[in-house]
């Protein structure tokens, strides 16, 4: 009760300072909806009415007040999201703006402080929306992070620092904050704890009952159990957090957002998360550990995600590491067809349900009708119709016959070139998996940009049989990057620096990659693997890229592996190569 009344109370203080804000545009002040006591306990509230002031006189700016600010789910505002790739539900948002125009969250080297499950920033129907000069870390992380101090036949024992509280229940570990707060973890990850990367080669340990059984040993280390469980003394085992329950920042059917110097120390979900969206430009953003606090950790997925958007997407002198996923991923969707009822109307069904709800059919759109074997498009249609059922299906009826050979399994998409995307001066580094996913048909350049990743730098994915991601590049430009000793993590998280990974099953009359140049490049690597093709047609490796060969991982070296292809047309690789040995 008695927190209660403290959190009504500091929900009343915003609503009086409300009453003392400027009433007319220009610059709205946080600090005149905030008190000391606030500051340090909880913002939210502030936040809240501060917005609202917003929104009501149509400011220009909200200008935070710099220093700390803590922020609770308390009295945040809540709704139910359907966020592509994170996991659907209710959540608490700190900064939520709907359908705002020209509007400017102007930090001021503020550092937003966050406890419990809470989602930072949520934009919906917004147009030339800034997010610029603030940090974002949280007082617990999602994953949890131990040191590896002894290892066993099956068994490995781990030291846990206080701020990953911990304790056992019905034989098994569990993880929560001071509060009490359950957080769930599904998959384990032994990371390097000198280099601060995936440790060399190793795989996931994935955890489907979202526990493991373990013990409390006598010296306070725990002790957790599992017939393949390997790791080095030292190293850090990271249980990673078992859902995307609170990405950083979620932009849905927007356009001309800006997120420019902000921090992203820690999230519970993707860093920044864009569906149906347009024109969003990235720039200084750092997705890195919080400086001091001794994490391997920073977000616990992918640092940029952007699903059926179009316009321009740029990432500009960005710094993605130690993420728990990919540096970014751009890409539309596939539904796959559930049900064909008549020539002009079919039921579908999202497959994977990390896109339950994510909506992008509607009237008078053109779609793509694709073979799920091949992922080549075979026809075209304009929807006339959308019924939707449910987070899962929905039924389409098309202005003009469907075509004889469609079936169950194959896949409509949106018939759109994508955006065009411009990724430059970015470092990525340390995370799991893989660097860039690209899949837009736009333009695409990526240019003087710093790559080591555990798996593939740039990969070209896109399927239709497990995650449904809308991939087909036509226009991609790669000049003047550095690959660092990529691929020195598991080998399931690609095969080569630059790789296709589109599960492709029937591959010899499909080309669903096109045109893609690699010019000027570094390639300063240990494991021979510089690029593995399929279905691709047009591809040209020039004689200005140079690559030298390293001693920075162990490794055979086999030239005859630099360039491999399957089922490619227009392949042209120079027959002399600038190579040298590591100096």
């Amino acid at each position: 009760m008695k927190k209660l009344l403290h959190t009504l109370l500091l929900f009343a203080v915003g609503l009086f300072a409300a009453c003392q804000a400027p009433t007319s545009g220009g610059d709205v002040y946080l600090n005149d909806f905030l008190d000391d006591l606030t500051a340090q306990t909880d913002a939210g509230p502030a936040i809240r009415a501060a917005l609202s002031h917003c929104a009501r006189i149509r400011a220009a700016r909200l200008i935070l007040p710099g220093g700390e600010l803590r922020i609770r789910p308390d009295l945040a505002v809540e709704k139910y999201q359907f966020i592509s790739n994170n996991d659907e539900g209710l959540k608490r948002i700190a900064f939520d703006l709907v359908g705002l125009q020209d509007f400017t969250i102007e930090g001021a080297d503020t550092k937003l402080l966050f406890t419990g499950f809470v989602s930072p920033f949520n934009l919906e129907r917004c147009r030339n929306i800034t997010i610029r000069n603030l940090s974002i870390d949280f007082t617990r992380t999602f994953h949890s992070e131990g040191t590896v101090r002894a290892a066993g036949n099956g068994w490995l024992d781990l030291e846990f620092p206080d701020k990953y509280r911990c304790d056992l229940t019905d034989g098994c570990l569990r993880f929560l904050d001071d509060e009490g707060r359950v957080y769930p973890y599904s998959s384990l990850l032994e990371f390097d704890t000198q280099r601060c990367e995936p440790a060399f080669h190793v795989d996931d340990y994935w955890l489907p009952a979202h526990t493991i059984p373990a013990e409390r040993r006598p010296n306070g280390w725990i002790r957790i159990f599992r017939s393949d469980l390997k790791a080095a003394i030292g190293n850090t085992m990271v249980f990673g957090a078992a859902r995307r329950l609170n990405p950083g920042i979620t932009v849905s059917d927007s356009q001309g957002i800006a997120i420019l110097d902000v921090k992203l120390h820690h999230c519970g979900g993707m860093g920044v998360i864009a569906q149906r969206s347009r024109d969003i430009g990235i720039e200084r953003m750092e997705v890195v550990p919080a400086p001091g606090k001794k994490r391997m950790i920073s977000i616990t997925a992918d640092a940029t995600h952007f699903s059926n958007c179009g316009g321009q997407i740029r990432l500009i002198d960005c710094t993605f590491e130690n993420q728990k996923d990919d540096a970014s991923n751009i890409h539309g969707l596939y539904m796959p067809v559930d049900t064909i009822f008549d020539r002009e109307r079919i039921w579908v069904r999202w497959g994977h349900s990390g896109q339950y709800g994510t909506d992008f059919l509607v009237p008078g759109m053109a779609v793509e009708i694709v073979d799920n074997h091949t992922l080549e498009a075979y026809a075209r249609r304009i929807v006339a119709k959308v019924e939707r059922f449910n987070k899962e299906y929905s039924a389409v009826t098309f202005t003009e016959p469907l075509p004889e050979n469609i079936r169950p399994g194959h896949l409509i998409a949106a018939d759109e070139p994508g955006p065009d995307v411009h990724i430059s001066g970015c470092r990525m580094s340390g995370n799991r998996a893989r660097g860039l996913l690209i899949g837009s048909r736009g333009r695409v350049i990526i240019e003087n940009n710093y790559f080591h990743i555990a798996g593939a730098s740039i990969l070209f994915e896109g399927d239709g049989n497990f995650w449904f991601e809308q991939s087909g590049v036509r226009d991609v430009t790669i000049r003047n990057n550095i690959f660092a000793n990529g691929n020195y993590g598991s080998r399931g998280w690609g095969s080569a620096c630059i790789a296709v990974g589109s599960g492709i099953s029937q591959r010899q009359t499909s080309r669903y990659h096109r045109n893609i140049q690699v010019d000027g490049n570094l390639f300063r690597v240990f494991d021979p693997r510089i690029v593995n093709l399929y279905c691709v047609d047009g591809f040209q490796f020039s004689a200005s890229n140079r690559i030298v060969r390293t001693s920075g991982y162990p490794a055979t070296f086999d030239p005859k592996l630099h360039f491999v292809f399957d089922q490619c047309d227009h392949i042209e690789i120079p027959r002399q190569i600038e190579m040298a040995e590591q100096r």
